[in-house]
């Protein structure tokens, strides 16, 4: 399809998409997509305060009847899956399968939600005192702000929104200035599961702005606005979370990965190659989850960097739109320079590097690159910084102590792997003494896109946790009731009053 014919077919009319100061380009040619209107900054007090109306109505809505929204949310993204997914290809330059991928990942996490709907369960707690009975219950808590980055332009809206609908939780979503596209698509598609559901939704119930910092800084600076989910570099995390904490608010971050495989004497070398490739070059690097750093284990390097450099040669890098393309652009050309002043700082660290150079023949006009492999003597500076691009650090290990030190040496902590077929080495990296980060796997890469796992819970943040597991009590707030049935109230051991 052409742009044209790609945005006509997620719903995006002419009218939407002109008008506007907000240019969006495409990192496939460069070419202009639209130019939006954006929300005022000066109007969101009055956004924040029809989220909070809403809440009130909204808290009320039994549970299950909340799901049965996020059920029609489902049904409307099945229906829009191919339409929205190329629109993310085009907008974000994701290849088409990863596009269409990350709208199943919304479709799953409502049908999670919906049953969830029904399981929002509280304890009942053993009460010290006769003729008590104590129970936790939990209860909405408010409206839930969203900021989500580009390179998951509507997957993490989703994982946080149908959450926060099922818990009894308006939302206001700030999509990325260079993914508001896909933005409007995706919340088109909930108002259209609202008007289907009828009017126990109140207005307000979801809300999309589009903006600059403005827009995250009301949302973020709003004590009316309970939770914020923000998912971004580790320098936006540093600037939201202390805010957000300074009034009180629930931060929940998705930030920085510089993720780490190791691969063991034992391993599987062809099954580990094959998760490396998919992990470093995927999406072009530009996954919180990608790997980014390799640890080899001495017996086994020589034979892996020669396997990585026969496959990282064969990868066809080019226009994501086309079947059999693996590697479509970086976002922009700030990305590619980026990359390439990683590249720089490694080679001057004592680094030997294969690959990495500009593509730009045989490509449309975007920022191309080919992925790069970096044999490194050590755990370098440039090593422990995350650049967002396809390069993968190689070091080298001789016991798997020293493995799991380099791989927890990093100020980053997200995703983390291992490949082996010891057991003993497979358990030690899942124990308290291996890996720190929230996310831990054995003989697969570092991804954590299975919707039935909180995503997130990185040491660096304190573990801001998202989609499944029990992410859902991160939009919820806990109260413990407790309830006397018997005919005296008890007191203290010796105290007596007269009445």
């Amino acid at each position: 399809m052409t742009p044209a014919e790609t945005l006509a077919a997620a719903g995006l009319t002419a009218a939407d998409l002109s008008g506007g100061t907000l240019v969006v380009t495409s990192p496939v040619d460069g070419s202009e997509l639209a130019r939006l209107s954006e929300t005022d900054p000066a109007t969101m007090p009055q956004v924040i305060a029809r989220a909070t109306e809403a809440f009130r109505k909204w808290r009320i809505v039994p549970a299950p009847r909340r799901g049965e929204l996020v059920r029609l949310l489902g049904e409307e993204l099945r229906a829009a899956k191919v339409a929205l997914g190329a629109l993310v290809t085009l907008e974000v330059g994701k290849i088409a399968s990863e596009g269409l991928g990350e709208v199943q990942e919304m479709i799953d996490i409502c049908d999670f939600a919906t049953g969830l709907s029904r399981q929002l369960y509280g304890l009942a707690i053993a009460s010290e005192r006769p003729g008590h009975r104590m129970t936790e219950t939990w209860h909405p808590i408010g409206p839930v702000g969203i900021i989500s980055a580009f390179n998951f332009p509507v997957a993490v809206w989703s994982w946080n929104a149908a959450l926060a609908l099922v818990c009894g939780d308006p939302v206001i979503w700030k999509p990325s200035e260079k993914a508001p596209l896909s933005a409007i698509a995706a919340h088109r598609a909930l108002e259209r599961a609202i008007a289907r559901f009828g009017d126990d939704a109140p207005e307000g119930l979801s809300q999309l702005v589009i903006g600059g910092a403005a827009i995250g800084e009301a949302l973020v600076a709003s004590p009316a606005v309970p939770v914020i989910s923000a998912t971004g570099s580790t320098r936006m995390g540093q600037i939201v979370g202390p805010k957000v904490m300074a009034r009180w608010g629930r931060p929940i971050l998705e930030l920085g990965g510089n993720n780490a495989m190791i691969v063991a004497p034992t391993a599987d070398l062809d099954m580990a190659v094959r998760a490396i490739v998919f992990g470093a070059v995927g999406t072009a690097g530009q996954r919180c989850t990608s790997l980014r750093r390799l640890i080899a284990h001495r017996s086994v390097r020589d034979d892996l960097i020669a396997r990585l450099r026969r496959a990282y040669a064969s990868l066809p890098v080019g226009d994501p739109r086309v079947e059999g393309t693996l590697i479509g652009p970086l976002i922009d050309r700030a990305a590619l320079q980026a990359m390439q002043t990683a590249l720089t700082a490694a080679r001057d660290q004592g680094g030997t590097v294969h690959g990495g150079a500009p593509v730009t023949q045989g490509v449309p006009n975007g920022a191309y690159v080919a992925p790069a492999l970096v044999e490194m003597p050590a755990q370098t500076a440039i090593v422990r910084h995350e650049t967002f691009a396809p390069i993968l650090y190689v070091l080298t290990y001789d016991t798997l102590d020293e493995a799991i030190a380099l791989q927890n040496d990093v100020p980053q902590g997200l995703s983390s792997c291992i490949f082996t077929r010891d057991l003993l080495e497979a358990e030690t990296f899942l124990s308290a003494a291996g890996s720190d980060c929230g996310i831990a796997n054995v003989n697969i890469g570092p991804s954590g896109a299975e919707i039935g796992g909180a995503f997130g819970g990185e040491k660096e943040t304190g573990g801001g946790r998202e989609s499944g597991s029990d992410a859902w009590k991160g939009y919820m707030r806990r109260q413990t009731a407790t309830v006397n049935y018997s005919t005296r109230l008890p007191l203290a051991q010796g105290v007596r009053f007269d009445f």
